[in-house]
């Protein structure tokens, strides 16, 4: 569930049901999702937030793929572990850890007048025997560390880290605990737990041969039973961090909390943290703030190399030129001299029949135009800042939809007419392509953000992210809805109205018109699809603040497909409102989108 996703959800759905509902909705439909066959891929594809190697975080504790973790307090019965690890996050926490449950009157989670997210002070925990089900039945891939309760006996916690060793990597432990279990076998290191406020005032701090670490979780307030994180819990967690830093720099140092925005997260990794756990904050920013803090800490140390980009530039120019000149076709001959050597009649013998023959007919090559001309931007725009700069996520999305365009070249076989002259171009943009292929192989860099807060224009921009993301799917699927009817029924009924004409009458006329008429159609669909498939990944995975360029590209590319596509039907006076209906739903969504997101990606 990406931001675009979760922000809207949460007001419209999720701020109205119980804490605790709302929390083991979200968590068990993201696992839902994750355990069905590809459920992880289309996890990856919506949110791409799987951190890049340049992420990795070693230490005497774990080897983390990434330095953000999840804090046990946000998945308590751990119905959330088969998802959160494809969520970006290089570690996750479970607990407090017990040996038996307890029930507890008050509800475990609330929220106080301001929505501030507060945890009672008897907080939910594991039990051992769910926590060993859960990770025996999870095909877990990142490490785990389990959170001993705080009240356990001597016996207890042997007991319960004897059963949880083969699962976990390390434990989260009280100081008392440590030193009590300083004469116990142990194989997996120990992690000291204290309050940010009780680290500063301490003078030293235990130090054993099990002991590695020292988690540091943020000062809370409690109000009424129930306990929510202090306004100053970033500062405080800074300032125990240094503490601990120079009293012994040799631990392994984890905070708690702390950390609403990718700003908390830097502060905190520029005052020496190794790792640190998400707690209430993920779940006011939403589920991207791992992939959000990610690109942050990757944005002081991006270097801006260049990479080979200009066949991919090349592909791109040949769409749009190729789009220009079908355009140019579409609004004077229409037909050409092969397509009157197939159809066995000239165009002026078309005409003295029904002149809304080749009207008709125009409409279809007229919008295949725009939509390849609006095709050929985005690719170009694609390589000048993606490509280019060795982008991932880029080069995915340029080669998905190539790929994809020249499949559709097979739709055109499937009513018996074969065009030389699109089969022609086709030959022509595969050397070009296989270039293109050869020289994005480089690109395998992570994107990186200078974004760091929540405030109104990134809230605002993700609402016109959606927007966007809605427009991509929805051309992918009004392509495969063209195709489909191309290569079946060729007409809708609006359009055999337009042409006062049944399909019938149409095939006795000419047995081979309907063929070319369908070439055209699936045509049109194919580029649709290919079209909507560089929109969609162009909003899933490149919009970050301040990317001039992403909005520069829907902006301006968008323009040529919805002005032929409107275009054309005025021209040719098809102007049947259901007809042109999805059109215009895809207009709105375009102009609402481009004012959303203007300032989270222009200013």
């Amino acid at each position: 569930m990406p931001d675009w996703s979760y922000h809207p959800l949460k007001k419209l759905l999720l701020s109205k049901m119980r804490p605790v509902n709302s929390r083991e909705f979200i968590h068990q439909s993201m696992s839902q999702i994750a355990s069905i066959p590809g459920g992880r891929h289309v996890i990856e594809f919506l949110g791409h937030m799987k951190p890049s190697s340049q992420s990795e975080r070693k230490t005497n504790l774990v080897d983390a793929r990434s330095p953000i973790g999840l804090s046990g307090i946000i998945d308590p019965n751990l119905t959330g572990l088969r998802a959160f690890q494809h969520l970006g996050f290089g570690f996750i926490e479970i607990g407090p850890v017990v040996l038996q449950d307890f029930m507890d009157a008050e509800p475990p989670i609330t929220t106080d007048d301001r929505q501030e997210i507060q945890i009672s002070r008897h907080a939910e925990k594991v039990t051992l025997q769910r926590a060993i089900r859960v990770l025996t039945n999870t095909d877990v891939q990142v490490p785990v560390l389990a959170r001993l309760d705080q009240k356990l006996t001597l016996d207890e916690a042997i007991a319960i880290i004897d059963h949880l060793t083969p699962y976990v990597n390390a434990l989260v432990v009280t100081e008392k605990q440590a030193e009590s279990l300083s004469e116990h076998k142990i194989i997996r290191p120990l992690i000291m737990a204290y309050t940010a406020n009780e680290a500063i005032k301490k003078n030293d701090f235990l130090r054993n041969n099990r002991v590695e670490g020292i988690c540091l979780d943020a000062p809370m307030i409690e109000n009424d039973g129930y306990l929510h994180e202090s306004e100053n819990a970033n500062e405080t967690l800074v300032q125990a961090v240094k503490k601990v830093k120079k009293s012994d720099p040799n631990f392994a140092i984890i905070t708690s909390g702390g950390i609403e925005d990718p700003a908390d997260a830097r502060l905190l990794d520029e005052a020496g943290v190794d790792l640190m756990l998400l707690t209430t904050g993920y779940v006011k920013a939403g589920p991207g703030l791992p992939k959000r803090i990610h690109e942050r800490l990757l944005y002081d140390q991006h270097d801006a190399t260049t990479y080979q980009w200009h066949w991919s530039f090349l592909f791109g120019l040949a769409i749009l030129i190729g789009g220009l000149i079908a355009l140019y076709f579409s609004l004077t001959s229409i037909i050409l001299p092969y397509d009157e050597a197939f159809l066995g009649i000239t165009r002026s013998e078309i005409l003295q029949v029904n002149p809304l023959i080749l009207a008709f007919m125009s409409h279809d090559r007229m919008s295949l135009a725009g939509t390849m001309i609006s095709g050929g931007i985005i690719y170009i725009q694609l390589a000048r800042h993606g490509i280019r700069y060795g982008l991932h996520w880029a080069k995915v999305a340029f080669h998905t939809a190539a790929i994809v365009g020249f499949l559709g070249i097979l739709l055109f076989i499937g009513y018996g007419y074969f065009d030389w002259l699109h089969g022609l171009f086709w030959l022509i943009l595969l050397p070009i392509y296989f270039l293109s292929w050869k020289e994005g192989k480089q690109a395998k860099e992570a994107p990186t953000s200078k974004n760091e807060g929540n405030n109104q224009a990134w809230l605002q921009g993700l609402y016109g992210q959606l927007l966007f993301v809605v427009l991509g799917f929805a051309i992918v699927v009004g392509g495969i809805v063209i195709s489909t009817i191309g290569v079946t029924d060729v007409f809708v009924s609006t359009d055999l109205s337009f042409l006062c004409m049944p399909a019938e009458m149409l095939n006795e006329m000419n047995d081979k018109l309907i063929p070319v008429i369908a070439h055209d159609r699936t045509g049109f669909g194919g580029a649709l699809i290919s079209v909507g498939l560089l929109v969609l990944m162009l909003s899933l995975w490149g919009f970050r603040q301040g990317e001039r360029w992403i909005w520069n590209t829907i902006a301006i590319g968008a323009i040529p497909a919805f002005a032929a596509g409107i275009g054309t039907h005025l021209y040719i006076g098809y102007t049947t409102f259901i007809h042109l209906l999805p059109v215009y739903f895809l207009v709105i969504l375009y102009v609402v989108g481009l004012i959303l997101t203007y300032r989270f990606l222009k200013k």
